[in-house]
């Protein structure tokens, strides 16, 4: 489990805080990339520094020679047509190895959220991750889904993925990535990010590590492609509750960014803005 070891420095209060309810109203619309000092990685030689380092610790493991990975990142979000402001909020990373083959395996993502996303993972149930290691996702509550996407395998293949709302042994509310195909399950916190991302227009991360295997990192293979999806609905008492929502207008660009690491060292941050949709008109035939 990576619970037990937390990041040091200074923002190791921010990642006690995420044990609480994330019921903070989304603040001002984001600012542009030239607003802080965060880089895409590779640009001008310097890495983009770790948005979340009071979450848990990966167990060490020294850089390993490989292929430079080029990353890619576009998103979606939509309205969840559960209530008037919940959404789901979509990653779609793309990767590809330079000069040729497999790309890097990853050691970490951390999922960045615009400031005007916020969560409800208090609202939800959860599945503990001895019950998804003993029966699957078909084994956690029903309600305890938050996501859903695709894992594209190299050279070719996909994979389903599943996400669904944790609370971590340590008290800590998170996530669980699991991809019953090759038996993976990931744990992730949820993070308040640091001031770099916060001048960025960022507020909440979900850090997923991705932990070492008996496989030697060299021999590790990436992915091709991921897509995830963040957002779920659920009846409480006469009200529907949105586990993703926003304050931000129709037509409002929101941002999103995937802070990733690999067993090669190169860490990057591909990013990416989306334009909230209308809201559905009550009553409306769908077309």
């Amino acid at each position: 489990m990576r619970g037990g070891v937390r990041r040091r420095g200074a923002a190791a209060l921010a990642g006690a805080m995420v044990g609480a309810v994330l019921l903070a109203t989304p603040g001002e619309a984001a600012v542009g990339p030239e607003s802080g000092s965060v880089v895409e990685g590779g640009r001008a030689g310097t890495a983009p520094p770790d948005p979340a380092p009071g979450g848990p610790q990966r167990p060490y493991e020294p850089d390993v020679p490989g292929p430079a990975n080029i990353d890619a990142l576009s998103g979606e979000i939509t309205r969840d047509g559960g209530t008037g402001k919940g959404v789901l909020v979509g990653f779609d990373r793309s990767s590809r190895a330079e000069p040729a083959g497999p790309p890097a395996a990853p050691r970490r993502f951390v999922f960045l959220f615009d400031r005007k996303l916020a969560f409800r993972p208090d609202a939800f149930p959860t599945c503990a991750r001895k019950v998804a290691e003993a029966g699957g996702p078909e084994a956690c509550p029903g309600d305890s889904q938050v996501g859903r996407g695709t894992s594209h395998l190299y050279p070719e293949g996909t994979a389903d993925v599943y996400a669904f709302n944790t609370l971590h042994p340590n008290g800590t509310r998170g996530a669980l990535v699991v991809i019953p195909a090759n038996g993976t399950i990931l744990e992730l916190t949820w993070e308040k990010v640091t001031a770099p991302y916060r001048r960025l227009g960022y507020r909440w991360a979900l850090d997923e590590i991705v932990p070492p295997s008996a496989v030697p990192p060299e021999q590790r293979v990436g992915t091709r492609r991921f897509e995830l999806t963040w957002g779920a609905t659920r009846r409480v008492g006469d009200r529907t509750v949105s586990f993703a929502w926003t304050s931000a207008q129709p037509g409002d660009g929101l941002r999103l960014g995937l802070w990733s690491e690999f067993v090669t060292g190169q860490v990057v941050l591909p990013q990416t803005r989306t334009e909230l949709p209308p809201a559905a008109v009550r009553g409306a035939r769908a077309s």
